[in-house]
């Protein structure tokens, strides 16, 4: 579809957060770098603080000079730049809102943008309901002659009643092919390319099942803790902020099965399956297959609780009971405080028997297929080999692509792509109401076990790799957790 077909008017409310002058802002200026912006375009900032045009296109600019990937080219900022506009008032304020409809029309006629529109609620999620509901009343979301989306971004509700009543609401004035539920995990350039990996590979489609797998390590860590988010994560902790949503998305696109085609539906519906077959977790389980940590000194940090029992690091091993997944363990982790910043899912092989020769100078290491979403994004596989000289020493070597570290290599941010395909109304890349649904559902039962069985916290010291109960989930599989960035020069 070209970009004259997606002229709109793209709303921000939240026009002064984080969020907007470190993502939205800076993705919506490489767009239009990268010629993927329509002509007919403009965006409105909706904010609390009092400011002019010019001084919120001032705070833009520097904002766009600090964060974007691209360095600012001052002639295609003036472009932009008199495409930004900013609206102040309270997000409760009726007149504010009669006063951005007018405006907006007002715009329409100047951009010839037909009433379309892209509402992005860069806003705390108790607004979420609150805008929507505002936006119905003053008829900005009719969706008839032109269209009206809503860009909502995570958390989608803090658990499955919560999630089902936000839902109600939103997708009664939107319709759920309008509501477009932000991961940006799913915006980021390797995570679109597992599915090619998966199934463009002769040599990989064939044996990504039980036969040839051992299990699926699926990790996300950081090396900061909450930092100013003490107040958010103190609500939510390592399983709300991450597992519900990033990491079982992983695992979907990991473990489903060929779409028929791939149409925005059959990858979806693929999605969901595999949520749905996820193995039914009892109590017994949550406590035997959920590990949960907290960093020292997380007590101490500011608007949390000084008793907090919040975790800060959440690991699982889950089950895929279906036919190509029976029996293979997919074991999940995330936390803050860890020693490196990184995203990656590693697949291990199942080891060959231990015959001819290898026994006796060490064994075989096991065939690995990482791939690496963040910071690096590309592909490596690990396998076995001689070593040059005269003993028949095997060592693991790898072939290894790297598609961000080549010099004037720049991926764009997920944000550039979820902000494209909206315009576009592609919603491929953005979570469908039944896949929150089953997310919830699934989640809601360890955070219930949780809830009613008091944690030993603090239990791990910032930088390293979590709680020992962690290690020992594998353990006791005899599998150990592949830790991507401190590995590599120890074996290879």
């Amino acid at each position: 579809m070209g970009t004259d077909n997606i002229s709109s008017v793209m709303v921000i409310f939240g026009g002064t957060g984080d969020l907007t002058h470190r993502k939205l802002m800076p993705a919506v200026y490489n767009l239009l770098y990268d010629k993927s912006l329509p002509e007919n375009f403009c965006v409105v900032s909706v904010g609390r603080r009092d400011k002019t045009d010019e001084i919120y296109r001032n705070e833009v600019y520097e904002s766009i000079k600090k964060f974007s990937r691209i360095k600012i080219d001052d002639e295609l900022w003036k472009n932009l730049r008199d495409r930004i506009y900013y609206q102040k008032f309270e997000f409760n304020d009726d007149y504010g809102y009669s006063k951005l409809k007018d405006f907006l029309r007002m715009l329409d006629d100047k951009y010839q943008t037909n009433g379309n529109r892209i509402y992005y609620l860069a806003v705390a999620p108790e607004y979420f309901e609150l805008i929507v509901e505002k936006l119905h009343q003053h008829g900005m979301a009719e969706n008839e002659k032109s269209w009206q989306r809503v860009m909502i971004e995570k958390p989608f509700g803090k658990d499955l009643n919560s999630a089902v009543y936000l839902n109600k609401k939103i997708t009664d004035v939107f319709t759920e092919k309008n509501t477009y539920r932000i991961d940006h995990y799913l915006g980021k350039e390797m995570l679109q390319n597992i599915m090619v990996i998966r199934f463009a590979n002769v040599f990989f489609e064939p044996v990504w099942n039980n036969k040839y797998i051992d299990n699926v390590q699926i990790s996300s860590s950081e090396m900061v803790g909450v930092e100013n988010r003490g107040g958010y994560y103190e609500k939510a902790g390592a399983l709300r902020d991450m597992i519900q949503n990033h990491m079982l998305q992983l695992l979907t696109l990991t473990a489903m099965e060929p779409p028929i085609d791939l149409t925005t539906d059959s990858i979806h519906d693929e999605k969901v399956k595999v949520l749905k077959s996820l193995k039914e977790l009892t109590p017994d389980l949550v406590l035997k297959n959920a590990v949960r940590g907290q960093y020292e000194g997380y007590r101490n940090e500011d608007r949390v609780s000084p008793d907090s029992d919040t975790e800060t690091f959440a690991a699982l091993k889950v089950f895929v009971d279906n036919f190509r997944w029976a029996g293979v363990p997919f074991y999940i982790r995330t936390g803050k405080k860890l020693p490196v910043k990184s995203t990656e899912i590693v697949i291990q092989f199942k080891p060959l028997p231990g015959v001819l020769y290898f026994k006796e100078y060490g064994g075989l290491m096991p065939d690995l297929l990482v791939i690496k979403i963040q910071p690096e994004e590309g592909v490596f596989l690990q396998f076995n080999a001689k070593r040059p000289g005269t003993l028949n020493k095997v060592i693991p070597v790898r072939m290894d692509f790297c598609q961000n570290c080549q010099v004037g290599m720049n991926s764009p941010e997920a944000y550039e792509r979820l902000i494209y395909d909206a315009l576009r109304g592609d919603s491929t890349l953005f979570t469908r109401w039944d896949e929150v649904e089953y997310s919830w559902r699934y989640v809601d039962k360890i955070a219930e076990v949780w809830k009613n069985n008091k944690p030993e916290f603090p239990n791990y010291k910032p930088g390293t790799w979590g709680p020992y109960d962690a290690d020992e989930l594998l353990l006791r599989d005899n599998f150990k957790w592949w830790n991507i960035g401190g590995f590599y020069d120890e074996n290879v």
